[in-house]
This record gives structure tokens, C-alpha cells and sequence, in this order.
């Protein structure tokens, strides 16, 4: 996840994905975790490479989620399906980075886009210093990209040979939400 948006998805629609909630993850919840997290389909876009054992799980919640300050499992019946998290750019404490991921089995239901609404809805009332949210998506990653344009992202361009993933360069465009903008 950190700091940058994986997952694809689609349209929502009348398939009961509209009650998805977010809340803390933890390690009671690292063997729903390890169901996105070792799948190649769900990390193609991520940062990291697919976890190959329960302990790097273990070790991700313990090291980098627990002291995350915002870092939420995507809940579907309270049962974690993906994750959701805002990152406070470390230079400017007005712009934080938005990162998810989804379980595969979900994607193309509305509920990455459901999830990143929720984040939108409330992320600036939680952190009343932020200005914009901000979301990087590698240019092959069209699902990601329709997920944020239909949560009230405005794209704002590419930006060529930005990070260096997974063994090569990559563009990624960048989105954005602002404080200010209408609430989708």
C-alpha cells in the first residue's frame, strides 16, 4: 500500500456493497489479510511484492499499520476484504497520499470506489490541516483510475518515469481531492 493506489474495480450497483465500512486493522485479521496480500493479481500495482508467509503479514501489521496514523481495513460484514489509508506528506502537512488495496474477489463491485468515498467524506474533517488528498496510479492501472474519477478525483496529468517499482520506471498519473471540492 504505502503511498501509492492499487487495486482495480468498477461499477457500483444494487449488490449490497453499499454497507461497506472501515475500521482498524489487526493482527486478529491477519488471516483475511493474507488473502489480498499474497495474491499477484491484487500487488501487480503495489509497492511491495506478494507476501509469501503468515510472519511478513505479521510483521507489517506490528511495524508499519498499527503506528500508521490513518490505516483502516475495508470491511465487508466486519470482515476485512482490503485496506484503505492516508499518508500526511512528510515536506507538507496540507496534502496527504491516499493508497488502497482489494481483494480480487471484489474488484469490479463498487467497492474500492465506495471505500475511497468514505475516506473523501471525512478525511478533512478528521484532519482539519489537509488541503488535498492525493492519489498516484500507475497509467496501466485503469480500474484505480475510474475508481477515483468516480469519488470526485480530478486527474491532473501524468507524470513520466516517476518511480522506480518492482524493477523498471513508471508513469503514474496523479489525482486529486481538495477540501474544498463537492462532496460526491
Amino acid at each position: 500500500m504505502e503511498g501509492s493506489s492499487c487495486k482495480s474495480e468498477g461499477k457500483e450497483g444494487g449488490n449490497g456493497f453499499s454497507e461497506i465500512t472501515l475500521r482498524p486493522l489487526d493482527l486478529s485479521d491477519i488471516d483475511h489479510l493474507m488473502v489480498w496480500a499474497t495474491d499477484d493479481k491484487v500487488t501487480r500495482f503495489c509497492s511491495w511484492e506478494p507476501y509469501t508467509c503468515k510472519e511478513d503479514g505479521i510483521e507489517f501489521i506490528k511495524t508499519k499499520v498499527i503506528p500508521h496514523p490513518w490505516f483502516r481495513a475495508i470491511c465487508l460484514d466486519s470482515r476485512p476484504i482490503g485496506a484503505i489509508s492516508v499518508a500526511e506528506n512528510s515536506g507538507n502537512k496540507c496534502r496527504g497520499e491516499l493508497g488502497y488495496v482489494l481483494g480480487s474477489n471484489y474488484w469490479g463491485k463498487g467497492v474500492a470506489t465506495r471505500a475511497v468515498k468514505l475516506v473523501a467524506n471525512t478525511i478533512f474533517s478528521e484532519w482539519p490541516h489537509l488541503e488535498r488528498l492525493e492519489a498516484l496510479v500507475d497509467v496501466e492501472n485503469v480500474g484505480s483510475q475510474r475508481v477515483l474519477e468516480k469519488a470526485g478525483f480530478q486527474r491532473e496529468g501524468v507524470l513520466r518515469k516517476y518511480i522506480f517499482q518492482k524493477g523498471k520506471t513508471r508513469d503514474m498519473v496523479m489525482f486529486s481531492l481538495l477540501s474544498t471540492d463537492p462532496k460526491t
